[in-house]
C-alpha cells in the first residue's frame, strides 16, 4: 500500500476477521496542503457518540456470539474496527485496509496479489454516500459489506453493489410511503428539501416521482450540505418564507437537519409542518436542540422499535482508557452520566447493527457445516440467511439484499417540561396490497404549532362537486379555479377534474351536483289549461246537443224544413264529434290515443264540411232552378247530397288508412324543445300522411267557401249561404293562422293550440249556421213561416223533404 497504514480504533484477534467502518468523528481538521510533502493524515474533530454506539452494537454482537454454543461453536470471531471522520475518501482507504491488510507490502512482489483478505464480511457505512464509494471499491473482491442505516434505493442496483447488503428497508419504499402520507392528509402543495448527497438526491427523486402520480406538486425543491455556506443556508430559508405551502418535506441526514434547524430558530422559522425522513424523525438530540419548538408536530417514517436484551448493560460498561493524553482512570462508571452515548432511543439502528453481525455469522456457521455441494461464498449465504433474534424479530434479505420494509409513523409530540416524546400514531407495511400500506392507530395527533386540527397546505381550495378545476395559466396542476358546472352537466365528486354530461332524459340540478330527470310534461287534465280546454269541448259538446234538440223539436217547421234538415241533423252530429275528438288530444299520449287524435279529427272535420259543403250547393242549385221539375233539383237531390258527404269522407278515410298502415302517429319525447324538461307529444311518423289530412280538410273548406260566396246575395228573407260564408271565412282564418302558430308553439303548447283551432272553427260552424236559427224558433216564431221564408214569391226554395 502506498501511505501511512491505518490502525484500527478497535480491534480484536478472532479465527474469522469481521471489519467495521464507522465515523466516530464527524469532521476533520482542514489543512493546507503545499504540495511539496506528503500529506499528514486527518485530523478528525467534533467526536460522533451516536457512531461509537453503533460499533458497540456490533462488539456486543460479536461477543454474544462467541460465547454462544449453537451459532460458530468452536469458532472466534474477531474485528477490526475503523474511524473515518465521515470521509468518502477515508472511507474507501480503511476498506481496502481491511482487505488487504496494513502492512507495507512492495506492489510489484507476489505477496501482493496473493495473500488472502483480512476480513470475511465489513459491517457499516452508515450513510449512503460513502457506502456507495466504498461498495463500489470492494465490490469487486466479493467482500460483502453489510450497513445499518445505508437507505439509498441506488445501493439496491447488484450490478453496480454487487457485494452491498443492509439491514434497513430501501428509501424506495419510504420516498413512496411519505408520498402517501402527505397524501392522506390532503397536502398538496408542499415544498421539499433535501441533503444533497446520495441519500437525499435518490430519497428525493423517488419521492417526486410518487408524489407527482399522486396530484400533489412541489412549490419548491431545494438541496444544501452541511458544508455549505451560511448564504446557502439562508437562501433556502428565505425561500421557505416566501412559499405559500405550509408543509415541508424534509429529506435529511440528521447533521444536516441540525444545521438546518439551527439556522431556522434563528430566522423565527415557526408555523410550518415538517415530515421527516428515517434519519431524524425519530433522533433523540435532534429533539432535544429544538429549543424553539419548530419542530413541534412533525411527523415521519422511523424504523420500528426494537430491543436488544443486554447491550445497554454492555454499552454503559465500556470504560475510558488510561492514558498520557487524558485524565481518565480507566474506572469511570458511566451509569449516571446523561450524554450522546449513553441515549439509548436509537435502539432501532443498534438492532439493524446487531442483525447484520448474526447475518454473518449464520452465513459462515452455514458454510462451515455444509458438504461440498453448497456454496462457499459467503456473499451468497448472507442472503439466504432467515433467521430470528433472541427477541422473536425475523431477519431475511430478499434478491437486492434489502430486508422487508416496514415503518412506524412518528408524531412529536412536547412535553411540558420542553421534550419531545416520539408517538407511534400507525404503521406502514410494504409488503401489504396496494391502498393497505397505511395503518393508523387510534391515537390523537399533534401537528404544527401543537394544533390538534390538520393543518391545510394547498395551492387551491378543493372544489367542491357541482364544480370542476381549471388549471391555472403557467402553474402546477395544483393550482386551479374553481368553475361551476354548464347547464346540463354534473360533478358529484370534490376536485373532479371535468363535469359530465347528463343523460338526455336527465338534466342538472340547480347546485349541478346530480343528474336529476327531466320533468314530463304534457297537456293534462289537472293542469289549469287542460281544464279550461276540456269544460270548453265538453260545453261545445252540450251546446251542440241542445240545437240538435230545437232542432228536433221544431223539425216540421218550415225554417228547418227549408234549411235541408237531414244535412243539418248530420252536421250537428259531425260538430259533436268535433268537439269531442279535441279531448283526445289532452293527457299522457299514449300508442292508440296518437293514431285516434289524428285520424278521428281528419275524418270529423271532413264529414263537417261535407255537409257543409253539401247544404252550400244545395241553396246555391236551388236559386238556380227557376222552373219546376227542373233537372238541377234531380241531381242535388237527397240522394245525391248523401252520396256527396259520403264520397268526400270516404276519401279522407283512405288517406287516413294508407296513413296507419305505412307510419302511422306514435307517441315520443321530445328531449331538444326544453333544456330541462322532456316533452311527452305524438310525432305524426308520416309528414306526407299528416299534411294530406289536414290539405284535404283545408280544400273541402276551400271549395265551400267560394260556393258559399257565390250564393251569398241570392235574394232570400233568410238566406243560409250568407252564415255558411261568414263561418267558412272564420274556420279558413283560424286553420291560416293555426299553422305558424302550431309550428312556433313550444311543447304542450301546439297541443293547445291544435284543441283550440279545432274548438274554434267547430263553434264558427255551430254559432254562425244554427244559432240566428235558433234565435227565430225559440224568440221570433212568427218569423217561422212559410210566408216569410219567399220573397214576394218570385223565387221558391228548394225543399228536400
Amino acid at each position: 500500500m502506498s501511505g501511512e497504514p491505518e490502525i484500527p480504533q478497535l480491534s480484536k484477534d478472532g479465527d474469522i476477521m469481521l471489519g467495521g467502518i464507522f465515523y466516530f468523528h464527524s469532521s476533520w481538521r482542514n489543512q493546507q496542503n503545499p504540495y511539496t510533502h506528503k500529506p499528514p493524515p486527518l485530523e478528525c474533530i467534533s467526536l460522533n457518540f451516536r457512531e461509537f454506539q453503533f460499533a458497540q452494537a456490533m462488539l456486543y454482537a460479536i461477543e454474544e456470539i462467541n460465547n454462544s454454543t449453537e451459532l460458530l461453536p468452536g469458532v472466534s470471531l474477531g474485528y477490526h474496527v475503523y474511524d473515518t471522520c465521515g470521509s468518502v475518501v477515508k472511507s474507501i482507504k480503511v476498506a481496502l485496509a481491511l482487505i488487504n491488510g496494513n502492512d507495507n507490502v512492495p506492489s510489484l512482489s507476489d505477496e501482493a496479489c496473493t495473500r488472502p483478505v483480512q476480513v470475511q464480511a465489513i459491517v457499516g457505512e452508515s450513510s449512503s454516500s460513502p457506502s456507495t464509494a466504498v461498495a463500489t471499491a470492494i465490490g469487486p473482491f466479493h467482500i460483502p459489506l453489510i450497513s445499518h442505516f445505508a437507505t439509498c434505493a441506488c445501493l439496491s442496483d447488484k450490478s453496480k453493489y454487487p457485494s452491498f447488503s443492509r439491514t434497513i428497508p430501501s428509501d424506495y419504499y419510504q420516498s413512496r410511503a411519505l408520498a402517501h402520507l402527505v397524501k392522506h392528509f390532503g397536502w398538496t402543495w408542499v415544498g421539499a428539501i433535501r441533503t444533497n448527497d446520495d441519500y437525499g438526491n435518490n430519497g428525493m427523486a423517488t419521492f417526486t416521482e410518487t408524489a407527482q402520480q399522486l396530484g400533489i406538486c412541489l412549490e419548491y425543491s431545494v438541496a444544501f450540505f452541511r458544508t455549505d455556506p451560511t448564504e446557502k443556508i439562508q437562501k433556502i430559508i428565505d425561500i421557505i418564507k416566501a412559499s405559500t405551502s405550509k408543509t415541508i418535506v424534509a429529506f435529511l441526514s440528521h447533521r444536516d437537519m441540525e444545521v438546518l434547524m439551527r439556522e431556522s430558530a434563528f430566522q423565527n422559522l415557526i408555523g410550518y409542518q415538517w415530515i421527516g425522513s428515517e434519519s431524524w424523525i425519530f433522533d433523540s438530540q435532534i429533539a432535544a436542540l429544538d429549543k424553539h419548538h419548530i419542530l413541534d408536530g412533525a411527523i415521519g417514517f422511523s424504523i420500528p422499535k426494537a430491543q436488544v436484551s443486554g447491550l445497554r448493560h454492555f454499552m454503559l460498561n465500556v470504560r475510558p482508557l488510561n492514558s498520557s493524553n487524558n485524565e481518565c482512570t480507566g474506572h469511570e462508571d458511566l451509569t449516571g452520566v446523561e450524554n450522546g452515548f449513553t441515549d439509548m432511543s436509537l435502539m432501532p439502528i443498534f438492532n439493524n447493527v446487531y442483525k447484520g453481525v448474526y447475518a454473518v455469522a449464520h452465513a459462515l456457521h452455514d458454510i462451515l457445516r455444509c458438504n461440498k455441494t453448497c456454496s462457499t461464498s459467503i456473499l451468497q449465504q448472507i442472503r439466504k440467511t432467515h433467521f430470528k433474534t433472541r427477541e422473536g424479530d425475523e431477519m431475511y434479505l430478499n434478491e437486492n439484499g434489502d430486508p422487508p420494509a416496514k415503518y412506524q409513523i412518528i408524531n412529536w409530540h412536547p412535553k411540558e417540561n420542553g421534550s419531545v416524546d416520539f408517538v407511534n400514531v400507525g404503521l406502514y407495511d410494504a409488503s401489504l396490497p396496494a391502498g393497505n400500506e397505511l395503518k393508523f392507530q387510534n391515537v390523537s395527533f399533534i401537528w404544527a404549532q401543537n394544533s390538534k386540527q390538520v393543518p391545510v397546505s394547498v395551492c387551491s381550495e378543493k372544489c367542491l362537486p357541482g364544480t370542476h378545476k381549471v388549471l391555472q395559466r403557467g402553474k402546477p396542476v395544483c393550482c386551479y379555479d374553481c368553475m361551476r358546472c354548464a347547464e346540463g352537466e354534473m360533478s358529484n365528486i370534490t376536485d373532479s377534474t371535468t363535469c359530465l354530461r347528463c343523460p338526455p332524459e336527465s338534466w342538472s340540478n340547480e347546485r349541478r351536483d346530480a343528474c336529476v330527470k327531466k320533468e314530463a310534461e304534457f297537456l293534462s287534465y289537472e293542469e289549469i289549461m287542460g281544464i279550461l280546454l276540456t269544460t270548453t269541448s265538453l260545453f261545445g259538446t252540450c251546446l251542440t246537443a241542445a240545437v240538435a234538440f230545437i232542432f228536433f223539436r221544431y223539425r216540421n217547421t218550415p225554417l228547418v224544413r227549408a234549411n235541408n234538415s237531414e244535412l243539418s241533423f248530420l252536421l250537428l252530429f259531425s260538430l259533436t264529434l268535433c268537439f269531442l275528438c279535441s279531448l283526445t288530444f289532452i293527457g299522457r299520449p299514449s300508442e292508440w290515443s296518437c293514431m285516434l287524435r289524428h285520424t278521428a279529427f281528419g275524418i270529423t272535420f271532413v264529414l263537417c264540411i261535407s255537409c257543409v259543403l253539401g247544404k252550400t250547393m244545395v241553396v246555391l242549385m236551388a236559386f238556380k232552378a227557376t222552373l219546376p221539375g227542373s233537372h238541377i233539383r234531380k241531381v242535388f237531390g237527397p240522394t245525391q247530397q248523401r252520396l256527396n258527404v259520403l264520397g268526400f269522407t270516404l276519401i279522407q278515410v283512405i288517406i287516413c288508412i294508407l296513413w296507419l298502415t305505412i307510419s302511422p302517429p306514435f307517441p315520443s319525447q321530445n328531449l331538444k324543445e326544453f333544456k330541462d324538461k322532456i316533452i311527452l307529444e305524438c310525432s305524426v311518423g308520416s309528414a306526407v300522411g299528416f299534411w294530406s289530412v289536414l290539405g284535404y280538410i283545408g280544400l273541402l273548406a276551400i271549395l265551400c267557401f267560394v260556393f258559399a260566396f257565390l250564393a251569398r246575395k241570392l235574394p232570400d228573407n233568410f238566406n243560409e249561404a250568407k252564415f255558411i260564408t261568414f263561418s267558412m271565412l272564420i274556420f279558413c282564418t283560424v286553420w291560416i293562422t293555426f299553422i305558424p302558430a302550431y309550428v312556433s308553439s313550444p311543447g304542450k303548447l301546439s297541443v293547445a293550440v291544435e284543441i283550440f283551432a279545432i274548438l274554434a272553427s267547430s263553434f264558427s260552424l255551430l254559432i254562425c249556421i244554427f244559432i240566428p236559427k235558433c234565435y227565430i224558433m225559440l224568440l221570433k216564431p212568427e218569423r217561422n213561416t212559410k210566408k216569410n221564408m219567399m220573397r214576394k214569391g218570385t223565387q221558391t226554395i228548394l225543399r228536400t223533404k
